[in-house]
């Protein structure tokens, strides 16, 4: 669903009775169109944020931190300027636009108090922030500025006044008559979802549906039973009885959300939140974050994904040419079946008809043999043939081990990829790739060991055991090489890419329930986390070997045990450490 007017009407309603009177404590520009205020009111700290991302655009209260650039960008040192210690007055909306206007009280450098307003234009890939003065709402910067070239029909440009974006030809349903929504139905020909979301100003697709499945019961009366369910939301939306509710496939991964019931969904389950804000940033933190990641790290999925396809060509070469190997043992044959009958071979003949004695039938078989060469000659040849292509196999057989164990790594590191979640984390892949020589980052540092900077996931067993789990394999080589002892077990996803999980027992031996729980965030920390039933290996840290040269997040053990778990994300938040 997109981010519709009712959602904004929803939201703004939430933030109107949670945020007025706060103070602004800070002010962070995490991303290039993303601002977040942490706020203060009472005995309570709120965390606003406002997205103008083109994907994911939204506004609401979260409760999740995230990395700030070393250095804040222009827009942010603005608004920290006239925001800190600013007053929150209001939150309101403009008829049934998808636009929010939080307006503030600040003060100069005398105390004298003035109005500053943030504008958050929610409004999908046309998403802005925009920060205003006074009650003439002059413009004083933009997330997202808007010259000549980029529109003729509206500018947004510092010193410029700030004007609505242009109203649609569309209808505002909280101004619509029962008369006149069935003059619109009977006199259009659109089917009932089509003609809501194509008449009424801020309905998005999902509820413009909602109400035409909901209409579906009365055959008799179709047009006023529309128009009955159509009015159902305008009363929902001038009450104010707002209901957070997502959509979940089987999975638990969320497919819509929506600010009141939603049936037309039967064979999916519904998830409830006790608030917007909630519901918003549940459904958007990890879509927007594995946007945010893909952007960023461009340059990483490059390297990875052209190191791969070059490596999957060398692997079909490789098993072309083993498969050439084959043939060694026919090449010893013909030797040998040369030498037997050299006697009755003579130098110039183009082949050597031979009793074929290695084959149970006997037959006779035709040997091509070089004219150039005599009888002993051609056999010698032959036997050449054999030795070369039997220490071509053995040697084959090794880059193939080797070319396997590298894609290996290359999937580990994509699985980290997946699952980064900062630029921190992002910039430790980077250096990892440089040590291991795929990338050229930081080369004047490459020969010394790299050690990561980042924290590696922590958790606590329900018997109290700590567990650690690496991001990435740098910190996977950390926790397994360096913190973990002897008596810690070392979890992993069985024959596939993921993170090394320790559980820290100091030779104690946990209970069942325990080693459950550590295998089950080694299944959720891996490239199988979707998966069910799925394998995971634990043994004890001195069986884990850490061969000399080997790429990151490289180990062999021999000694072990496996648990089938499967990957449970709300265990897993529930074991997490709080910060």
């Amino acid at each position: 669903m997109a981010f519709d007017a009712g959602m904004v009407l929803a939201i703004a309603n939430e933030l109107d009775a949670r945020i007025v009177g706060a103070r602004v404590e800070k002010v962070h520009q995490p991303e290039r169109d993303e601002i977040v205020l942490l706020l203060h009111i009472g005995r309570e700290n709120l965390r606003l944020v406002i997205s103008a991302s083109p994907s994911n655009p939204r506004i609401h209260l979260s409760n999740t931190s995230k990395e700030n650039p070393s250095a804040p960008p222009m827009f942010c040192t603005m608004l920290r300027k006239y925001l800190t210690g600013a007053k929150v007055l209001s939150v309101r909306t403009l008829g049934f636009e998808r636009i929010i206007f939080i307006d503030f009280e600040a003060h100069d450098d005398l105390g004298y108090p003035f109005k500053v307003t943030l504008v958050a234009e929610i409004m999908g890939k046309y998403s802005n922030i925009i920060f205003c003065h006074g009650d003439n709402m002059k413009i004083l910067g933009a997330v997202r500025p808007v010259d000549f070239t980029t529109s003729r029909v509206r500018q947004v440009l510092s010193g410029m006044l700030y004007e609505v974006p242009p109203a649609q030809d569309k209808k505002n349903p909280l101004e619509e008559t029962r008369e006149g929504f069935l003059s619109s139905v009977y006199e259009s020909e659109k089917r009932a979802d089509k003609f809501i979301s194509d008449t009424y100003l801020g309905i998005s697709s999902l509820v413009a549906r909602e109400i035409a499945y909901r209409s579906e019961e009365s055959f008799a009366h179709p047009a006023e039973a529309l128009c009955d369910e159509f009015f159902k939301l305008v009363d929902t939306l001038k009450t104010k009885s707002f209901k957070a509710v997502m959509i979940v496939d089987e999975n638990s991964r969320p497919v819509e959300y929506c600010f009141f019931d939603i049936i037309q969904y039967s064979g999916m389950k519904k998830v409830y939140f006790d608030s917007i804000s909630q519901l918003i940033e549940t459904f958007f933190s990890s879509r927007d974050n594995s946007e945010r990641v893909k952007q960023r790290a461009a340059d990483i999925f490059k390297v990875l994904t052209n190191t791969k396809a070059r490596l999957e060509k060398k692997t079909a070469i490789q098993l072309s040419e083993l498969e050439e190997c084959e043939k060694k043992e026919e090449m010893r044959k013909y030797g040998e079946l040369i030498t037997a009958n050299i006697y009755m071979l003579k130098k110039g003949m183009t082949h050597a008809k031979a009793v074929d004695y290695y084959e149970e039938d006997t037959p006779e078989i035709l040997i091509p043999l070089d004219i150039r060469l005599t009888p002993a000659q051609n056999a010698q040849a032959y036997f050449k043939k054999y030795t070369k292509m039997k220490n071509a196999e053995l040697e084959i057989s090794k880059q193939i081990e080797n070319t396997e164990r590298e894609v290996a790594y290359i999937d580990s590191v994509l699985d980290s990829l997946s699952r980064a979640s900062g630029q921190s984390e992002l910039d430790e892949i980077r250096r990892e790739l440089a040590e291991a020589g795929y990338s050229s980052v930081q080369k004047q540092n490459s020969s010394k060991k790299v050690q990561p900077t980042g924290k590696p996931i922590e958790y606590i067993t329900s018997g109290g055991y700590r567990l650690l789990c690496g991001k990435n394999n740098l910190q996977n080589d950390y926790i397994t090489t360096k913190l973990a002892e002897k008596g810690d077990w070392w979890f992993h996803i069985k024959n596939a890419p993921g993170s090394h999980v320790i559980m820290f027992a100091g030779g104690e031996e946990p209970s069942a329930e325990d080693f459950t729980e550590a295998a089950t965030v080694a299944a959720y920390n891996s490239s199988l986390s979707d998966g069910k039933n799925v394998s995971v290996d634990y043994t004890l840290i001195r069986h884990i070997k850490k061969p000399s040269a080997s790429k990151p997040g490289f180990v062999t053990y021999n000694t072990y045990w496996s648990a089938v778990v499967t990957p449970d994300a709300e265990l897993c938040e529930k074991l997490k450490k709080s910060k």
